[in-house]
């Protein structure tokens, strides 16, 4: 396929059950997105929104996270994605993209900063996950 990276579960998970389901996707060979809310920081559009820019955003989050904490910023689109990683995000989420668009993107993204992890979220299922692997 051309294609390295990993393929992790959401944070969403049935009540109750958080642990048997990350376990299964760990026995699965899939990798668990975050265990729990305090695993990483995700700053996404009401975040924001509420800060001003994602620059401000990123700089608050780090203050208050410090510097083992990861950053991650939810992006609608590739500048968006440039403003947070030259903001300092470690993680960039290039949600809701078509197939199409987020290998493009993600391919200019990783060619400017390869340390940034580029994440893709939103409308991939078992039944489209091929037309964003392939």
């Amino acid at each position: 396929l051309g294609w390295h990276g990993w393929v992790a579960g959401t944070r969403k998970t049935t009540p109750g059950f958080r642990v048997v389901e990350k376990y299964g996707l760990l026995v699965g060979g899939a990798a668990t997105h975050r265990l729990d809310l305090s695993q990483m920081v995700m700053l996404k559009d009401n975040h924001i929104w509420s800060c001003g820019s994602i620059q401000n955003a990123v700089h608050l989050a780090r203050k208050a996270a410090g510097f083992s904490q990861k950053i991650e910023v939810e992006c609608q689109s590739l500048e968006e994605a440039v403003e947070a990683a030259e903001a300092g995000a470690d993680i960039v989420m290039l949600d809701n993209f078509e197939p199409e668009r987020l290998r493009k993107d993600a391919e200019v993204f990783k060619s400017k900063y390869p340390h940034v992890l580029v994440e893709a979220s939103g409308g991939i299922t078992t039944d489209t996950m091929p037309d964003y692997l392939c």
